[in-house]
């Protein structure tokens, strides 16, 4: 029997006690990092603090800047929802283990490429409605987690293979998420503090949803591709 989104919920907060040290830490080192480096390398381009400051308008040199740390935080972001892969599957995270990505170009190279080409699709599908853009937004959902075990697929092939599996359990994955919305407000009210917490809580249950209804399938034969989008 398929486990409700409460069981789901249960199980993130199981496997994440003893755990809930290093899913902080990770959370604040993300967002520090995410924040500050494009902050710092736009007031150093910008000729110092005192101009940055002062500027009425953001010069292209910032847009250029921030599109660039855009694209650079891609992989790293994604190897954070891989961490909490490791903790929905009662293993011993690290977060090295994040920062590695890095290390292996190709693979980060493939996750900025899939996070393009999925902008792209929802973008596309949302000229037509908003309601459609996000269908297939939550389509393409699971195709970071379908690259960190299979990744031998293209991007191309995650975001089908996403599509593919997702049949189904897109209105249980939506109603999982919009399940945490009392907590967003709550963080809210904590100044921004509480999401410290309230990320790796979000993180864990989406990993234990694709653990449960996504990855299962992936222990059949594998199958022709359809690559239709």
């Amino acid at each position: 029997m398929d486990l409700t989104i409460n069981q789901l919920k249960k199980k993130s907060l199981e496997a994440l006690k003893g755990k809930w040290g290093i899913a902080v830490l990770l959370t604040f080192l993300i967002f520090l990092i995410t924040t500050f480096v494009p902050m710092i390398a736009e007031v150093y381009a910008s000729g110092g603090f005192e101009t940055w400051a002062n500027q009425t308008e953001t010069p292209l040199i910032a847009d250029v800047i921030n599109i660039f740390f855009s694209f650079l935080f891609i992989p790293l972001t994604t190897a954070s929802y891989w961490f909490y892969l490791v903790v929905a599957r009662w293993n011993d995270p690290k977060i090295s283990q994040v920062f590695a990505v890095y290390k292996n170009w190709e693979l980060s190279l493939k996750v900025i490429g899939t996070a393009i080409l999925m902008g792209i699709f929802t973008m596309l599908w949302m000229l037509l409605l908003i309601i459609p853009g996000l269908i297939k937004g939550i389509s393409y959902s699971q195709a970071f987690f379908l690259l960190k075990d299979n990744p031998e697929y293209s991007a191309l092939e995650a975001i089908t293979e996403s599509k593919k599996r997702m049949k189904g359990y897109k209105w249980k994955f939506f109603l999982m998420n919009l399940s945490f919305i009392g907590w967003v407000f709550i963080a809210i009210f904590t100044l921004g503090v509480g999401f410290l917490w309230l990320s790796p809580y979000i993180a864990t249950t989406n990993a234990n949803f694709y653990n449960e209804f996504i990855f299962p399938q992936g222990n059949e034969e594998k199958k022709s591709i359809d690559l239709a989008i």
